[in-house]
């Protein structure tokens, strides 16, 4: 709520200003008078009216129009001047200004390096470089911030620095000795109001795993798992398979951890069943794929990617390969996760007049990666309200019973950060 006053309080100042601007005249209001023809033959005196009453009409129609057109562009223009403005005001230190005189922005440079110090401050960041450290896609949040503030910069809070040191701890347990922190987590599932920084968090716990070299599986939409493309059901396993999700689903995968997948060896060699490809029915003369000694995951993935038939087993496989890494951390991070517990896009014909709705968990690749009970492995899976699923209870299948934490609003000294960040812009429109 804090965030949406603001926004549009900066919105209403650039729309007044533009409005300031125009100096085009408010059109005449034409009030026409409009007589039904009972007559069965159009006499040239009606033609002629009809003609004047049309001329009128889109003479205001034009004009009207021409009045919007001339509002956005000023808006456009009122939307760039603030752009330089707010660059002229990287160089100005004295501008760097946050509550009780604390400066804003944080100098730190990386996010493993902040600290409880940095909380409530604004990091900046270069978006070309997120597109690079998170390629399979930023979170609508982080995208909408950006836009509207017209920086890309974020506020990181105490309880985002929370999650990312419970992980530090979970990987190095020499940071357990002496620590009065909360109990370390390998599975958690970020629950909390609409809006409230779940998906950021995630995002940002992600560019932090990679920065610190960890192998992440990350999918900033988990009920893109659910919804499109072909969809079949395995009679060898009784479950329904996605090809077209799966194979881009590794792809994505490959994006960014390419140099980390091609150090891994496969550690289970056993053939991959095929199973139906995405428009092309199933393979003939063939129902497995042999998996080589010298395999490594970035082979295996590819493999997938490349044959429609193995997209669906080799993302099975790999979520057995990612628990088997020993030599670096692995972190699988889900947002839309509560997507997961609801029912997909696909049904299933029952009679020639009926159809049953598909659960997520009948999906083979759902079924392979919703749960978190593989004791060693670390998850973190974040809600969104926006995919309209609905509240799902409090204890979850597949789920630890003390996975579930909320995630909270902004605090008082941070909803004071925030108001700072927005209302600068409005200064400059003033």
């Amino acid at each position: 709520m804090l965030l949406r006053a603001l926004r549009r309080a900066t919105t209403t100042t650039a729309a007044a200003s533009a409005a300031a601007s125009s100096t085009l005249t408010k059109p005449p209001h034409f009030h026409l008078s409009t007589s039904r023809l009972f007559s069965a033959n159009t006499t040239k005196a009606n033609l002629t009216k009809a003609k004047k009453s049309k001329s009128k009409s889109d003479g205001k129609d034009r004009a009207e129009e021409l009045q919007v057109t001339d509002t956005e562009f000023f808006v456009k223009q009122d939307e760039e001047l603030r752009r330089r403005q707010l660059a002229e005001d990287e160089n100005n230190p004295a501008l760097d200004v946050g509550p009780n005189g604390r400066p804003l922005f944080t100098s730190t440079s990386s996010i493993s390096l902040l600290s409880k110090k940095d909380a409530c401050s604004y990091m900046k960041f270069s978006v070309e470089e997120l597109n690079k450290v998170l390629p399979e896609g930023l979170p609508m949040g982080m995208v909408k911030e950006f836009e509207e503030s017209s920086r890309s910069a974020l506020l990181i809070r105490q309880s985002f620095l929370d999650l990312r040191d419970n992980f530090r701890r979970a990987v190095d347990p020499s940071l357990l000795v002496g620590s009065k922190g909360s109990k370390v987590r390998k599975q958690i599932v970020l629950d909390g109001p609409v809006s409230c920084g779940k998906s950021i968090a995630l995002a940002l716990l992600v560019h932090w795993a990679r920065e610190e070299g960890w192998l992440v599986l990350y999918v900033p939409s988990g009920q893109e798992w659910t919804h499109g493309g072909f969809f079949y059901k395995n009679p060898q396993t009784g479950l329904w398979d996605t090809p077209v999700q799966a194979a881009n689903i590794l792809q994505d995968f490959s994006k960014y951890n390419e140099s980390l997948l091609k150090k891994l060896k496969c550690n289970t060699l056993d053939p991959i069943p095929l199973g139906e490809g995405a428009g092309v029915g199933w393979p003939k003369g063939i129902d497995k794929m042999q998996i080589s000694e010298d395999s490594t995951l970035y082979d295996l993935v590819q493999a997938g990617i490349n044959n429609s038939h193995a997209a669906v087993g080799v993302l099975v496989r790999l979520r057995k390969e990612l628990s088997d890494v020993k030599d670096i951390p692995v972190l699988i991070a889900i947002d839309q996760y509560n997507s997961w517990f609801t029912f997909s896009e696909y049904e299933e014909p029952v009679t020639v007049r009926s159809c049953r709705p598909v659960h997520a968990r009948e999906l083979a690749t759902v079924n392979a990666f919703r749960s978190m009970l593989h004791e060693n492995d670390m998850m973190v899976g974040a809600f969104s309200h926006s995919t309209a699923v609905g509240k799902l209870r409090q204890e979850l299948p597949d789920v630890p019973t003390d996975a579930r934490i909320n995630f909270p609003r902004y605090n008082l000294d941070e909803a004071a950060s925030v108001c700072h960040y927005y209302l600068r812009f409005a200064k400059l429109n003033l």
